[in-house]
């Protein structure tokens, strides 16, 4: 089915399956695709965010389930902590889908990995299954590991997204522009979209 995502700005992308079919302003797509749903978000539309620290926080963190908030508390667990808890694979690859999940939830479309994906397999079984890419990097990058890309201390990066023909990776930000969203940062997010598909919409 083919859906228009509109943000407030009046800015639009054509969606046909996992596929943009054309961008453009709202009015132009709607006389294009009379047939098509138009689904009308607040705030921007942007490509979705690429976080270089996907393998920091994929497989150098442990998510806690809220489960295990009273005896591990709820931030990511690393180093000391991490050693101690020793994770088999049944809890890697569960903390991997809760790293996606909040990935997603920041507008995160493509997370960086050394070797291009995660090295363990719990962890890239989990990422490949959720639809989140995985992208090579070159070294470890600097900055400090975050679920908030504008949080690290690095160059946000983006996906690519084409006027058409690119895969349907982009998010939306209940911000009025680029510049507020820099200050806000990706907790702003209401909805992310990967290959066409809502993954992520704030309630």
């Amino acid at each position: 089915m083919l859906t228009i995502h509109a943000d407030s700005r009046g800015r639009a992308l054509a969606v046909d399956g996992a596929w943009i079919a054309e961008a453009g302003p709202l009015e132009q797509l709607v006389d294009a695709f009379a047939r098509a749903r138009v689904r009308q978000w607040p705030g921007i539309l942007t490509p979705g965010l690429i976080n270089l620290h996907g393998t920091e926080l994929l497989e150098g963190a442990y998510h806690p389930d809220p489960r295990e908030a009273d005896t591990l508390g709820t931030a990511p667990l690393t180093g000391d902590a991490l050693a101690a808890l020793a994770p088999d694979d049944a809890r890697w690859g569960a903390s991997a889908r809760r790293a996606v999940q909040r990935m997603l939830a920041h507008g995160t479309v493509a997370a960086a990995c050394e070797d291009g994906e995660p090295g363990r397999r719990a962890v890239r079984d989990a990422v490949r299954r959720s639809g989140l890419a995985t992208i090579g990097r070159l070294g470890r990058p600097g900055g400090v590991p975050s679920l908030d890309p504008y949080a690290c201390g690095l160059p946000v990066e983006f996906a690519s997204l084409r006027q058409a023909g690119s895969a349907a990776r982009f998010a939306v930000f209940d911000v009025p522009d680029e510049t507020a969203l820099a200050t806000a940062g990706a907790g702003t997010c209401v909805a992310t979209v990967v290959e066409g598909r809502i993954v992520h919409r704030r309630r």
